[in-house]
């Protein structure tokens, strides 16, 4: 039995929120913290029958195309396991519309790496993608967390084990959350519930920190040590000056991203509005012309009242 002591030894207010990539990285994606990789790809993997993960070694994160001119892309963290398979594994914000699309080209990419001159078809190996989404993805799917392999259509049967490359998974935060405040997912024995509280615990971009989560972590820590490790390196990460500079610059960016993309929105939306209106306006000054062409007004008159040029009030002539 571990210790009864409390979990965290600051205030949980300090605490960096996880989902923000670069916190995300600096637990999950850095060298000291591999055996916390480790632990978490694990529990991510449990419901796919494979055997444990015992080794990863991290990769470059640059996934560039084969030519000069070809879209670069900075993945968040790639590890290559002691079966050379490479996994790569993204936290995502915010939704831009855009995830399978996105997802499936990293994928591609990341497969394509794995192929050397000279080398045959034969020798690549699965490629795994984990989508760690801040927002609902599927809307009518129930469940949080999805797995998607290759499949045939009719008879729902997987390709053969060697040519079964292609494993992608999305695990949609929000669901999570508003299951386990549903206590649905209240169970402590499901190992990934347990990393998913600690991604949960904290929101920077609501300035909340869920007690009621952090409660639960600290009964899961009385015995299970993984999991206490977990929130030490979290708060280490999080005291560290360097650390904490980054992390404000990049959540700021982020913010100001989003800020951008709002005002974008609502720019368009008052465009759209005022043109409404134009149109609007446009549409009953003709409607007013149109009833004086019916009464016989000259276009003379028309033109004094509407302040329609006259090639307009023709052009009107000729639809009544």
């Amino acid at each position: 039995m571990l210790s009864k002591q409390t979990l965290s030894h600051i205030p949980l207010s300090n605490l960096l929120d996880l989902k923000i990539d670069f916190a995300f990285k600096q637990l999950l994606g850095s060298e000291r913290n591999k055996h916390l990789t480790i632990l978490f790809l694990n529990a991510v993997f449990q419901r796919t029958g494979r055997k444990p993960i015992k080794e990863v070694t991290f990769i470059n994160q640059e996934v560039g195309g084969e030519y000069k001119e070809d879209k670069q892309s900075r993945l968040d963290i790639v590890v290559k396991t002691q079966n050379e398979e490479l996994i790569n594994i993204e936290i995502q914000l915010a939704n831009k519309k855009d995830m399978l699309k996105r997802t499936l080209f990293y994928w591609s990419r990341l497969y394509n790496l794995q192929l050397q001159k000279g080398k045959g078809y034969h020798t690549l190996n699965p490629t795994i993608t984990i989508n760690i989404c801040n927002f609902t993805l599927f809307q009518k799917i129930a469940h949080y967390h999805s797995t998607y392999h290759l499949y045939e259509d009719r008879t729902l049967q997987r390709v053969k084990k060697s040519d079964d490359v292609l494993e992608i998974h999305f695990i949609e935060l929000d669901k999570f959350l508003k299951a386990w405040t549903n206590e649905e997912q209240q169970s402590f024995n499901n190992i990934l519930v347990r990393w998913l509280l600690m991604f949960g615990m904290v929101d920077d971009g609501k300035n909340i920190v869920r007690e009621d989560i952090y409660k639960a972590l600290e009964e899961i820590a009385k015995t299970d040590e993984n999991i206490r490790k977990a929130f030490q390196a979290w708060e280490e990460i999080s005291q560290d000056p360097d650390n904490i500079i980054a992390y404000q610059s990049r959540v700021k960016y982020m913010l100001d991203e989003a800020a951008k993309i709002e005002d974008a929105k609502y720019y368009a939306e008052q465009e759209g509005i005022e043109k409404g209106i134009e149109k609007g306006i446009k549409q009953g000054i003709e409607g007013i012309a149109k009833k004086m062409l019916i009464k016989g007004n000259s276009d003379k008159e028309i033109m004094e009242l509407t302040n329609l040029s006259l090639a307009e009030v023709q052009a009107l002539r000729q639809d009544v």
